[in-house]
């Protein structure tokens, strides 16, 4: 497994640079397994929503972690306002970092991760297989 430390400055997109880091090679299948820093606001989806929700900022990025793969991204992220109230939910797009965000991303070299159909949920749902491999339960 190989391991990409990363710091992200002021005005990236959050998502965009965890994907961006994914398609570099060898970091095709990722897990974020450490986030932290903070954010101009957030985007976050809920539990059942079908859109994003903004939170207001300035935030702290208290946890970050999920999957990245060829097929996209699943991300979750507990965020902090300044009264300390929390928030979480899956990470959107649009979540612009306001002093930094510090990341540790985890390279699955003999693994591929992508996300397909499960009619049991009706959702994109995690494949795991072998690189060169076939399906494995998620």
């Amino acid at each position: 497994m190989d391991r990409l430390p990363l710091r992200l400055p002021p005005g990236v997109d959050l998502r965009r640079a965890l994907e961006d880091a994914a398609a570099r090679p060898g970091m095709e299948s990722a897990f974020v397994v450490a986030g932290i820093g903070s954010l101009v606001e957030a985007r976050l989806r809920y539990a059942g929503a079908a859109t994003d929700s903004v939170v207001a900022g300035p935030l702290e990025i208290l946890t970050l972690s999920g999957t990245l793969g060829a097929s996209g991204a699943h991300l979750h992220m507990a965020v902090s306002d300044a009264s300390g109230r929390v928030s979480g939910g899956h990470v959107g797009y649009g979540n612009t970092v306001r002093t930094t965000a510090e990341l540790l991303l985890v390279a699955l070299s003999d693994w591929s991760l992508t996300r397909e159909h499960d009619p049991a949920t009706g959702f994109h749902e995690l494949v795991i297989r072998p690189r060169g491999g076939t399906r494995h339960a998620a």
